[in-house]
């Protein structure tokens, strides 16, 4: 079924939500952005609870009005979402101390998932799987690279860092990435 919201921007929806405090319109952004959070938040904690409650907990920040989003051209809702989550994490790894290791297994393996497609080709398990090994800040690049479809100036607001770095840590972390995929047996040229 289609959702009676299908086609307004998240800015709009958001907009709505705070001004009306309809518990639909943040169920809505919490549909479409829910998962994807947790993937990416579940790749900075290494913790699949941790990364939901962080999810819960950055949703329950924008509900809460506390903060407010304005609309600008270098930042999306998205983007906003996902820099409060960052934050979050970054607070929770200070306070653990957590590194980073693997992704779940069952994390790619789980059918439930809304982006269970993004899985549905064995490469690009094997990608996200790869993505495990190498550099944490060449790993968030490359995952809202490729993963979450945002544009360099998107990321660079998500980690807080000038769009060069961006430029140069997509450079490096795609050829840490290409140097695990080939020690795994990829051929050149499959990515």
């Amino acid at each position: 079924m289609t959702s009676p919201y299908h086609g307004l921007a998240d800015e709009i929806i958001y907009s709505r939500f705070l001004k009306e405090q309809d518990e639909t319109l943040l169920a809505e952004l919490l549909d479409r952005h829910g998962q994807s959070l947790v993937l990416f938040l579940n790749g900075m904690v290494q913790n699949m609870e941790d990364a939901e409650e962080l999810m819960l907990d950055s949703f329950a920040v924008i509900a809460s009005g506390t903060v407010h989003y304005t609309v600008r051209k270098d930042s999306t809702f998205k983007t906003w979402l996902f820099a409060i989550a960052r934050n979050k994490a970054k607070m929770l790894l200070r306070k653990r101390k957590f590194v980073f290791t693997s992704i779940d297994e069952e994390v790619l393996a789980d059918k439930n998932l809304p982006e269970s497609e993004v899985f549905d080709k064995e490469e690009r398990k094997e990608l996200y799987k790869a993505l495990s090994e190498i550099n944490k800040d060449y790993r968030q690049v490359l995952y809202l690279t490729y993963f979450e479809d945002m544009k360099p100036e998107e990321i660079a607001r998500v980690l807080n860092k000038s769009i060069k770095q961006i430029y140069n840590l997509t450079a490096r972390g795609r050829e840490a990435l290409k140097t695990v995929l080939l020690r795994n047996g990829f051929r050149e040229g499959r990515y």
